[in-house]
């Protein structure tokens, strides 16, 4: 082993830490050392393991229960800390691991909150380390692309933008079957999924999130809703249950071979269910949602998120002094094939066209997109352990960027609750963002 090699650790081991241990251990081992594995559950950690030896024939990576966080950081000296635990516990995590002399790299959403936003913030104003935050959409070519146009002033400057994201009953079901269902561990959808859509408008804008306002309510999962439908099937979890045959909202954790190693087989030490009923009891997490949002830049942003749609994607419009572009990602449908529902693109199912004032409307060719979040993940495991080049687009993200995005929705969840407008730097005195997180 290099002693040139920079070390990490990694806190959570469930399905998205494996987007990064993957890298660590596989194509990036030439520079990166995967020196030790935390989290509640040790089955997790045991099949990551043999998961390691079998893909790439690495050896076994030291584990250790949550309660041995420090004795991992202070006997492994990891020079770098993953967290992709539970999105409540993202803080304790990031800062234990400041104080004990390590940066950070976390998940979105860095955190769930303001008082723990701020105290990620006393954290690294005193320790002086470095957190970057996992926005991986920033990297999707389609994206980046738009980006690109904005930068070269294609429309001017942007006035508003509409930007609607739509989860379909597959993906989006699944929010309301895992531990995200309760709002307390993640801080709803407008903190742990919109964080991804708010990120990219204050990066797309180059602007931070003023004022908020929104109404959010549970409207189709949950039982309730279930039930005044008609609809309720009388069942905890889906795995193994005669009452869940059938139902299309079901998930069989028997029948994905990653799922079943890394959730049913290890629920007997935690009790966690992956495959809970999404019309069960204990959903208070909203599924339908809408927002306007003022930038300090001046636009404005009206958003809604919906995840009870027969297709997933998104559709942005971004509306300038100069112009106007439009921008559609279909994702999937149900039932569908994505290529008799969009038009031509060089990337299937998506579409970038620019509305210029007084000329003709062109399409934008998008590059071709390999991997997962839309081909944003090899571009930002490249980015974090790789050597990339110097990037224009400024995607690396920083806690200011962490901050900027979690805001919106933190100010989102108490305009739900209040009925008025937030004013964001009330909640968090959000500072300008940097260029090098």
């Amino acid at each position: 082993m290099s002693d040139s090699r920079k070390k990490y650790a990694a806190v959570g081991l469930g399905h998205r830490a494996g987007v990064f241990v993957d890298a660590i251990v596989g194509k990036y081992n030439d520079r990166c050392d995967l020196v030790g594995l935390c989290d509640t559950n040790q089955t997790r950690m045991n099949y990551y393991n043999r998961h390691f030896q079998k893909e790439f024939g690495a050896g076994p990576v030291a584990t250790y229960a949550a309660d041995h966080f420090d004795a991992m950081l202070r006997e492994q000296r990891p020079d770098v800390v993953l967290v992709t635990t539970i999105d409540r516990t993202h803080h304790e995590y990031i800062i234990r691991a400041m104080e004990l002399g390590c940066d950070v790299i976390t998940e979105k959403p860095m955190t769930i909150d303001a008082d723990k936003c701020r105290a990620i913030f006393d954290a690294i104003r005193l320790t002086g380390r470095r957190l970057r935050v996992a926005f991986n959409y920033r990297y999707a070519p389609a994206r980046t692309t738009v980006k690109d146009l904005l930068m070269k002033n294609t429309i001017g400057a942007v006035k508003t933008v509409h930007f609607e994201w739509l989860l379909d009953t597959r993906h989006g079901a699944d929010y309301f079957r895992r531990w995200h269902r309760d709002k307390r561990n993640s801080g709803g959808l407008m903190v742990h999924k919109a964080t991804h859509h708010f990120d990219l408008v204050n990066w797309w804008l180059d602007s931070s999130p003023q004022t908020v306002f929104g109404f959010g309510k549970l409207a189709f999962y949950g039982r309730a809703n279930a039930e005044a439908r008609g609809a309720h099937r009388h069942y905890q979890r889906s795995t193994g249950s005669p009452q869940a045959e059938g139902d299309p909202f079901a998930l069989d954790l028997r029948k994905d071979d990653r799922l079943r190693a890394l959730y049913l087989d290890a629920e007997h030490e935690d009790g966690y269910f992956r495959d809970q009923n999404v019309f069960g009891d204990g959903v208070t997490t909203e599924d339908t949602m809408n927002l306007v949002v003022r930038y300090r830049s001046g636009a404005q942003m009206s958003y809604s998120l919906t995840a009870y749609c027969p297709w997933e994607g998104c559709r942005v419009a971004f509306t300038g002094t100069k112009g106007r572009i439009e921008f559609e990602d279909v994702e999937t449908i149900e039932g569908g094939q994505l290529s008799t529902i969009v038009g031509e693109s060089a990337t299937p199912g998506q579409r970038i066209i620019v509305f210029p004032h007084w000329e003709k409307p062109y399409p934008v060719d998008i590059p071709p997109a390999i991997g997962g979040h839309g081909g944003g993940d090899v571009v930002l495991v490249e980015d974090l352990f790789g050597d990339p080049p110097p990037d224009p687009y400024h995607r690396a993200a920083s806690h200011i960027d962490g901050a900027r995005s979690i805001l919106t929705g933190i100010a989102a969840n108490l305009s739900f609750e209040t009925g008025a407008p937030v004013e964001v730097d009330k909640l968090f005195a959000l500072p300008e963002p940097t260029s090098s997180p």
